[in-house]
Formats: C-alpha cells, sequence, structure tokens
C-alpha cells in the first residue's frame, strides 16, 4: 500500500480513524477495493468492517 498524506480543516470534527473508515468505506463501496482491501486500510478485521459499514450508510 501507498501512504497519502492530506490535510483536513480543523472544522471537520472527524476523527483520524474515523476519516480513513470514511474512505475505505467509499473505496469499497464504489468497488475500487476489495472488502479485504477495504478493512485492511481501516485496520480493521473484515468481520469488524463489514459490521461498520451500516454506520457509513454502505
Amino acid at each position: 500500500m501507498r501512504t497519502l498524506t492530506i490535510t483536513v480543516p480543523d472544522t471537520v470534527e472527524l476523527e483520524d480513524r474515523e476519516i480513513v473508515m470514511y474512505l475505505a468505506s467509499r473505496l469499497y463501496e464504489k468497488s475500487k477495493l476489495s472488502l479485504g482491501q477495504a478493512a485492511e486500510m481501516a485496520g480493521l478485521s473484515k468481520r469488524t468492517f463489514m459490521e461498520m459499514l451500516g454506520h457509513y450508510g454502505v
């Protein structure tokens, strides 16, 4: 995997982990990542990632 550094405005009231989960869930939703890849990106097991998808509208 490659590393990407982004700048997020202070007004975005999300923790870093939430931002990564949001991105991983959207990439999974758009079929850009497999379930395993998205879970790895989010730092979660596949099972936990699947359970979290509902919270992100996926």
